[in-house]
């Protein structure tokens, strides 16, 4: 397990786009990465850039049925 000043400094390096644990790739804290490696991908969705992001809007022809009249 990393100290404290360990991960302080690897969550630095994570929140600049590194992946710095085995299995955390597209994790933006040090957090996320270790919730990734494990297969836990919640913490990603509350730091937001989830594939959740374009909620509510709305793209042309999708889910739009079309009239055969």
């Amino acid at each position: 397990m990393a100290s404290g000043q360990e991960r302080s400094e690897l969550d630095s390096r994570a929140r600049q786009g590194e992946t710095v644990v085995p299995g955390g790739t597209g994790g933006k804290s040090l957090e996320a990465q270790e919730h990734l490696a494990e297969g836990d991908g919640a913490v990603e969705g509350r730091q937001g850039g989830s594939s959740w992001d374009m909620r509510g809007t709305s793209l042309p022809g999708v889910g739009q049925q079309r009239r055969t009249d």
